[in-house]
């Protein structure tokens, strides 16, 4: 019998999923309970590995134009659907597994598809901050590329964004508003939708698991987040453990 197993492609670090844009499928495919396993890709080794696997570039490099590959992505042998984008992949998996639990539940894509759009951008001076820390998450394999590519797409080195001065707290506090703002759209709920996890729960539980693994557990930087808001985002990473794992 053909195996029937959902292949989900992913970064590799030393301790595993760590990119926010996977994680949040990482999570939603342990909470729909479906069966996966994990190819680790590194960064120099993306566009090549989804050419190989038929697998279609999502975007375009802003300096070239060319096709831009990206993760995370999957190939299921179920149904032969090869396709990358968390969103796009997160629609699919609600049309093709509907009796597994919803990602966006009946009469919220519209919210989700929202948030998922939303919150990246309020959060957007939390990546100044990060991106550095996280060359050292990466795998060395990755690191060089990593660097070059996020230089490109952000118009400078990570070296060159990471705020100096006076201007940390100020931009820190911005990274804490843009959190606030997020809070300010969410009741005081376990999820977003009440007792029930849904994609945008995933959305804004990725970032702050990346966050979380790019410090680490005992940085002040995670502890200053995990405080924020009455303790909101802490709460929600550990809510959403039992849909991570490697």
């Amino acid at each position: 019998m053909a195996d029937k197993t959902i292949i989900f492609y992913d970064f590799p670090s030393k301790n595993g999923s760590w990119n926010a844009f996977a994680l949040r499928i990482r999570l939603a495919l342990n909470y729909k309970g479906l069966p996966f396993k994990t190819v680790w890709v590194e960064y120099p080794d993306v566009e090549a590995t989804l050419k190989a696997a038929g697998i279609p570039p999502t975007t375009k490099w802003p300096d070239s134009g060319k096709p831009r590959y990206t993760l995370p992505a999957i190939v299921d042998p179920s149904t032969g659907t090869a396709l990358a984008d968390s969103l796009a992949i997160a629609e699919y998996l609600d049309k093709a597994y509907p009796d597994k639990p919803l990602l966006m539940p009946s009469n919220t894509r519209a919210l989700q598809v929202a948030f998922e759009e939303a919150v990246p951008s309020s959060i957007g001076p939390l990546f100044q901050f990060i991106l550095i820390k996280l060359c050292d998450v990466v795998n060395p394999a990755s690191e060089e590329y990593f660097r070059r590519t996020r230089a490109s797409l952000f118009g400078k080195s990570v070296e060159d964004l990471v705020p100096k001065g006076e201007s940390v707290k100020v931009e820190w506090k911005k990274v804490e508003d843009g959190f606030g703002k997020i809070a300010g759209w969410m009741k005081e709920d376990k999820f977003i939708m009440g007792d029930t996890a849904s994609f945008a729960d995933f959305v804004i539980g990725a970032f702050l698991i990346m966050s979380k693994i790019a410090w680490g557990e005992n940085s002040q930087e995670w502890k200053d987040i995990a405080g924020w808001h009455d303790g909101r985002w802490s709460k929600l990473v550990k809510n959403l453990e039992p849909y991570y794992s490697n």
